[in-house]
């Protein structure tokens, strides 16, 4: 844990006690900031954790505030309005596991959060981090989920929502922010465009908390709460391996960090365990730096099913370059035909539709043990993190019913002869 040695800050942010550069390690007291002043290298949140039991986490509510000694909100996060994210089901997933060739899979299956992804997780912490920085409108840059679970979000507690998208967004989650009834508006232009226009917006607007922008560092710790709760769900332990979708990058370093928290914390055995990064092949920089040993991600144009995950110049890429390579891990990239094979698998396996940022773990995981990268041997994790009803499009053309027939039962039994 990183010990705090700047002048304690006067704004009640729970265990959390200063922004730390993740470059060079300069120290500020807790603000909305998200670049260092002295190397402008981004700026993350330092602890100071004390004692956390897991009777103390076993004896919180049904959410991820269940956690919330571990994050940076205040002691009484859970009485204000929010959505309550978390606590979502892990899957021992037996059939998918065969199908794929692996002794002992689990799905992480966080399409039951309340918008249906994990957004809803570092939505609920941003604006916790918001509401005690002074902030009054809660807004974003999205590709799509963070849209869904920023304007869901504000509503649940009274807030105006400014929500940014890029226009080609899937006619679904366009629809599923629109619902919420706050500012949605549409931009010309791929998201690495509107997430420039909302980095001048926010440096326009003081009483605008940009999640993924001016309030990042506090948003971020929200994908922790992923990492801790696979580890409570498994019985207290770290899988061996986990397939986690790249698309700033975010949620797979902070997946890492949560599980080098509960292992400094004693929570866990501080087991090893590797980390696998999934992006689709039509926006891959972090795949392509990986393999090409780089350490700089050269920023590309998406061309992808994969929305969710089409973030050319993603922020967090270097750190998951540091993440999977510190812990024997890899990033991999599939087309968008596997994308869709990677959706149809988990849905006839396991009953669960993912949206195509699903399909590109399960695919990614299929191609990576196919290449012996992943141990088929070895405790197993994916991450699913938003709900296919959001990407219809990304399938309609491949499935449908079998067959149209007049109302019969000998019409029915033909059909299924067929096979």
């Amino acid at each position: 844990m990183t010990s705090v040695d700047v002048q304690t800050s006067t704004i009640d942010l729970g265990p959390a006690r200063a922004l730390s550069c993740r470059e060079c390690g300069h120290q500020i007291p807790l603000a909305a900031e998200f670049a260092c002043a002295e190397c402008f290298g981004p700026l993350e949140v330092a602890y100071d954790f004390g004692t956390v039991t897991r009777a103390d986490i076993e004896a919180g509510p049904k959410s991820i505030w269940r956690y919330k000694r571990l994050l940076p909100v205040p002691a009484d996060v859970e009485r204000h309005p929010n959505t309550d994210p978390g606590l979502t089901r892990l899957v021992k997933a037996d059939r998918l596991a065969a199908a794929l060739g692996v002794k002992s899979l689990w799905v992480k299956d966080d399409t039951g959060n309340p918008t249906h992804s994990f957004k809803d997780r570092v939505v609920a912490v941003a604006l916790a981090a918001a509401r005690t920085l002074g902030f009054s409108v809660l807004a974003c840059p999205s590709t799509g989920n963070l849209a869904n679970a920023v304007a869901a979000a504000a509503a649940r507690a009274g807030w105006d929502s400014v929500v940014l998208i890029p226009s080609s967004l899937e006619r679904a989650k366009i629809l599923t922010t629109a619902v919420y009834d706050g500012a949605l508006i549409a931009v010309d232009g791929n998201y690495d465009d509107v997430n420039r226009l909302a980095t001048e917006l926010a440096a326009e607007h003081e009483d605008w908390a940009f999640v993924n922008v001016n309030v990042r560092p506090y948003y971020a710790e929200g994908s922790k709460t992923l990492g801790y709760e696979v580890a409570e769900q498994l019985g207290w332990r770290l899988p061996g391996q986990v397939v986690i979708p790249v698309a700033s990058g975010s949620q797979l370093t902070k997946v890492d960090k949560s599980f080098r928290e509960l292992g400094e914390l004693g929570l866990v055995e501080p087991t090893p365990y590797r980390i696998f990064g999934a992006q689709a092949t039509g926006c891959s920089p972090v795949s392509a730096a990986f393999k090409a040993g780089a350490d700089v991600i050269r920023p590309v144009k998406p061309d992808t099913i994969a929305r969710s995950l089409a973030i050319g110049a993603p922020a967090d890429g270097p750190y998951v370059l540091d993440s999977v390579r510190r812990t024997g891990g890899a990033v991999e990239d599939v087309t968008d035909a596997e994308v869709v094979e990677g959706i149809r698998l988990l849905a006839r396996t396991e009953g669960i539709f993912a949206e195509t940022a699903g399909g590109v773990t399960v695919a990614t995981a299929k191609k990576l043990i196919e290449t012996g990268q992943l141990d088929p041997d070895a405790d197993t994790v994916l991450l699913i993190t938003g709900d296919g009803l959001k990407t219809l499009d990304a399938v309609q053309d491949h499935i449908g019913p079998r067959a149209t027939i007049p109302p019969t039962a000998a019409a029915v039994h033909e059909v299924l002869n067929r096979g």
